[in-house]
């Protein structure tokens, strides 16, 4: 696949917080890349970097074949960007606005691309309504529209689903997923666990300026144990039979008296070895479950704090 991002040793300082410590990491093209991290990771740095609307202090990247450098017009041609906030005209129509940014990146028929997206985003309907009596979801889908205007092969999106309730959310992963499947090449940032795990091809977890990470979601949760099993036993005489069985070949905790936590790889042949051992020791649990890890234990392992939801 062609390489649509490159970026290599990138860093940036605000006096003297160090805030990018030399950041690389490439995006192919038609992929969905989310970048991943706290508040003041400097997602959002790597952003204004990218798309030219700061200057690196060190390091240098590319994109689509541009380098921001030396090439900023070029990248500008080539990307659009959506910010954490919609950047609409609230006085103007949904129409309204699309035409207006049709007129200014000078498309043959700023009309029909107009309409051809507010059918494409579902606001048909209220594509001639005051964006200011809009909601939340209209006006962030409002703002992707605009942002594609001119066909864009990549686009920057910058936590663009945040204080979206969750239907408004799950229509934006569509757009998303969308956007990627037609062959744009989408860089998301987000504090969502969730949202990365559920639309990135590829995850990278900037944490202290750096890049701790990058993987697909199943790559970076095989960084974390993924094989706990948790038995509980009808009593605690089954508990002590079953911690003798089983720590003669996994490590196993016990907790509350009737329930016994198993360390395995999470292959299937080792669960299935577990369940024999039990049988053959007639031991019979009265319930099991496995622990999945997920993008959260990743982080808490990687970054040694949870990543808090919203």
């Amino acid at each position: 696949m062609k390489t649509a991002i490159t970026v290599q040793d990138l860093k940036k300082s605000y006096k003297k917080n160090d805030v990018l410590k030399g950041v690389n990491f490439e995006v192919e093209s038609g992929t969905i890349f989310a970048l991943l991290g706290s508040n003041g990771a400097g997602k959002t740095t790597i952003i204004n970097i990218l798309t030219t609307l700061m200057k690196a202090d060190a390091g240098s990247a590319t994109v689509g074949g541009f380098d921001i450098a030396k090439q900023p017009e070029k990248v500008r041609q080539t990307i659009s960007l959506t910010g954490q906030f919609a950047a609409v005209d609230d006085m103007l129509s949904a129409r309204e606005n699309l035409e207006l940014i049709g007129d200014l990146r000078h498309v043959d028929n700023p009309a029909q691309t107009a309409t051809a997206l507010l059918k494409d985003f579902d606001l048909t309907d209220a594509a001639d309504r005051r964006v200011a009596t809009f909601s939340g979801g209209m006006r962030r889908r409002l703002d992707i529209a605009m942002s594609l205007i001119g066909q864009p092969s990549i686009i920057f999106l910058d936590e663009p689903t945040t204080g979206l309730d969750p239907e408004a959310r799950s229509n934006m992963w569509q757009t998303i997923k969308a956007l990627a499947n037609g062959g744009t090449t989408v860089f998301l940032t987000t504090q969502y666990l969730d949202e990365a795990d559920e639309l990135a091809d590829v995850i990278a977890l900037l944490h202290h300026g750096k890049i701790v990470a990058k993987g697909t979601a199943t790559e970076l949760k095989k960084l974390v144990p993924g094989g706990l099993i948790k038995f509980t036993f009808h009593d605690g005489e089954q508990l002590k039979m079953a911690t003798s069985v089983l720590k003669q070949h996994y490590k196993v905790v016990e907790d509350d008296g009737v329930m016994l936590t198993v360390t395995t790889s999470g292959s299937v042949s080792q669960i299935a070895d577990l369940f024999a051992r039990l049988r053959d020791a007639k031991l019979e649990p009265a319930d099991f479950s496995q622990q999945i890890p997920t993008l959260d234990d990743v982080f808490f392992k990687l970054t040694g704090s949870k990543k808090e939801e919203k």
